[in-house]
């Protein structure tokens, strides 16, 4: 048994071994068509294969189907072709523009696709409670830091036109007011190769032989500093000194200016076009005026005009001469883009502290260049000193300080009182008087010396953006002022309808940067109707809405809007915020008033008749303004105490109390940043 039990257990390890053998060989011939006899051994799995095994043999080429045409992809292949081409074509025409046309058309592009962002933002989101937005006020900060970011990468233009902005940005939401205040900081100064290649440009010679000047150190000729002692948005400012000994401030144009001006005013009236249709607002009308004025800007041989032409009138007012200077243009040492003239050794307005720290210098004596007194040259033991010690700062001015004393705290020693008020009398007459405003009065513009009498001299630089009033305009303007100062009412809306405004209160206003307590308040009541009971956040959004009808309402019909006012009123408010700045030491509204009245009676395009008649009504006007110094003075006295600030800041209290009724936050200096 157990012999035959040992056999049949071998028998079924053969059987097992053979049956696996078979599945193997199956697995191989399952692919050809042929039946196979198969056998299931019960509760084992197995496959028995009944039929004689054939090796596997590829099929014949007759026997296959025709082959499938290969995928091309043609449409895949047809757009990266296209955006191969889109990507060699956009850098080609980048480097064009970038090497022959100073990135103009790469700015335009950015600005026009920034303005239909912005745009777009506020047509989704400018509503009560704002979709895409968590308010209004988160709205207008992304747009603001949006806008704020494209006007310093754009640079040039765009930075003086985001300076004008920033001048008028106290009626413009907080988050603007905010970011816009950087726009005063200074730009970024060209190197000098590019400095070097304006000045061959323009006189077809080095600037060694155009000023007489070497940087090698040469005792016989002048020397000039490569590095900027300035720099602003349109140029550049270096100091030099010329071989006969003048010092001069040689002003130089950024060199990309003159191919970007086009494209940046172009682009300018373009974007100024979509906004006015988009949002209903009459700005585009004034848009040819303003961009005629910034392109003005760019040509110094209009700026030198305009200085010489400034020089000549302040000379020939008794009123100012001696109390105001314009420096010296040396003609044969500039050009359109080169402007050389005399420098000017003096404090800028904005430093308080030198204006007013007590006077360290001799008895009768006046701080240097005071007058136009020439500068003191420097021995030539200190020329070579200052070659070889600062060749790489090229720190080569020689410093003038000793007015300040030993130890150096000494200051001026003048009366900021007497310094606004030449300031205020300045542009005043010319306002009122002559009929040329200087557009750009803002603190970095104007120096201060001290004359031998101890009295403040003011210098005024940078006269490349000035308007002319006609006279019929200047006499209107200057009644306008008057009857601003007598509640004349009557007077006032006849002149305002002449000039196509539809609201006197609001124009008022915003020219004496106060509120205009002499009218019906027609306007405050109307914005405030129907606002009462609201959610603050509508309230908001419909003050707002009402306020751009104020603002249609101020530049009413676009036929009659005298272009002047913009920069007239550009004017007032930076002289307003010089007066606030130096803590209100003057009455600023009543010296402009003063120097409107009286225009009327000094002007020579005048009759004699007329100036006698308004004589009479100067006389009487004067006696009337006698209410405007009880005001300043009630100021003094609680700025004196400590119970407040001076005139101005009163005055910005009750506006910022009055925009509110607006829907308008005025929360910030004109110079604040």
């Amino acid at each position: 048994m157990d012999g035959d039990n040992a056999r049949e257990g071998a028998d079924s390890c053969s059987a097992g071994e053979v049956g696996e053998q078979i599945e193997y060989s199956a697995g191989f011939s399952d692919n050809r068509n042929t039946e196979l006899g198969q056998y299931r051994a019960r509760g084992k799995g197995r496959f028995l294969q009944t039929q004689q095994y054939q090796a596997f043999a590829p099929p014949s080429p007759s026997s296959l189907p025709k082959p499938a045409p290969p995928k091309t992809y043609p449409r895949i292949r047809k757009w990266g072709r296209r955006l191969l081409v889109l990507a060699l074509g956009t850098g080609v025409v980048y480097g064009i523009d970038s090497q022959l046309y100073a990135s103009s058309l790469t700015r335009s592009t950015r600005t026009f696709a920034l303005g239909l962002v912005v745009a777009t933002d506020y047509k989704i989101n400018f509503r009560p409670n704002p979709p895409l937005a968590d308010s209004i006020p988160a709205l207008h900060a992304r747009s603001a830091e949006r806008l704020c970011d494209l006007l310093r990468t754009n640079g040039g233009l765009y930075l003086k036109i985001g300076q004008a902005i920033a001048m008028q940005s106290a009626v413009l939401p907080p988050e603007f007011q905010k970011m816009f205040a950087k726009m005063f900081d200074d730009a970024p100064q060209n190197d000098w190769k590019e400095v070097e290649q304006v000045i061959r440009e323009d006189f077809g010679k080095s600037p060694e032989e155009v000023f007489g000047i070497s940087f090698t150190g040469d005792p016989e000729m002048g020397v000039m500093e490569r590095t900027a002692r300035a720099s602003a948005s349109v140029a550049q400012v270096h100091w030099a000194r010329l071989k006969d000994g003048r010092e001069v401030a040689v002003k130089v144009q950024k060199k990309e200016i003159a191919q970007q001006v086009g494209w940046d005013l172009w682009t300018f009236k373009v974007i100024t076009k979509i906004y006015s249709l988009w949002f209903d607002l009459p700005f585009y009308s004034l848009v040819p005026y303003i961009t005629e004025r910034l392109l003005l800007e760019t040509d110094f041989v209009n700026e030198a005009d305009n200085a010489e032409r400034m020089a000549e009138l302040v000379n020939g007012e008794s009123r100012l001469r001696g109390r105001v200077y314009v420096p010296k243009v040396y003609r044969d040492l500039s050009s359109k883009r080169v402007m050389t003239a005399e420098w000017i050794e003096g404090v800028r307005l904005w430093d308080k502290e030198s204006l007013t720290k007590p006077w360290n210098g001799g008895w009768r004596q006046g701080s240097p260049g005071c007058r136009g007194a020439p500068l003191d040259p420097p021995s030539r033991e200190k020329v070579l000193e200052a070659l070889h010690t600062y060749a790489v700062e090229e720190k080569l001015k020689p410093t003038r300080d000793w007015w300040k004393g030993k130890k150096g705290e000494g200051g001026l020693g003048v009366s900021l009182k007497d310094v606004m008020t030449t300031m205020v009398d300045l542009f005043s007459a010319q306002m009122f008087l002559w009929g040329w405003v200087h557009c750009d009065p803002h603190p970095g513009n104007i120096f201060i010396r001290r004359l031998p009498s101890g009295k403040p001299e003011l210098v005024l630089i940078d006269h490349g953006l000035y308007i002319h009033m006609k006279p019929e305009f200047r006499h209107q303007y200057s009644l306008f002022w008057k009857s601003l100062l007598t509640f004349d009412n009557r007077t006032l809306g006849e002149i305002v309808k002449s000039w196509g405004i539809k609201n006197t209160d609001i124009f008022a206003s915003a020219t004496l940067m106060r509120p205009y307590s002499g009218g019906d308040n027609s306007t405050s009541g109307e914005i405030k109707k129907g606002l009462s009971g609201k959610e603050q956040a509508e309230r908001a959004y419909e003050m707002q809405q009402k306020m751009r009808k104020g603002i249609r309402d101020v530049l009413g019909d676009e036929t009659k809007w005298p272009r002047e006012l913009i920069f007239i009123g550009r004017n007032l408010r930076i002289v307003q915020g010089n007066n606030a700045f130096l803590g209100s030491p003057v009455n600023r509204i009543k010296i402009t008033g003063s120097w409107a009245s009286r225009s009327l009676v000094d002007s020579p395009d005048l009759t004699l008749g007329e100036k006698i008649k308004n004589l009479g009504r100067h006389v009487i006007f004067k006696l009337v303004l006698f209410s405007s110094d009880v005001f300043f003075y009630g100021s003094k006295i609680k700025q004196f105490f400590g119970a407040g600030g001076g005139m101005e800041d009163e005055v910005e209290a009750q506006m910022k109390h009055i925009a509110k009724d607006f829907g308008v936050e005025l929360n910030h200096g004109v110079f604040e940043g």
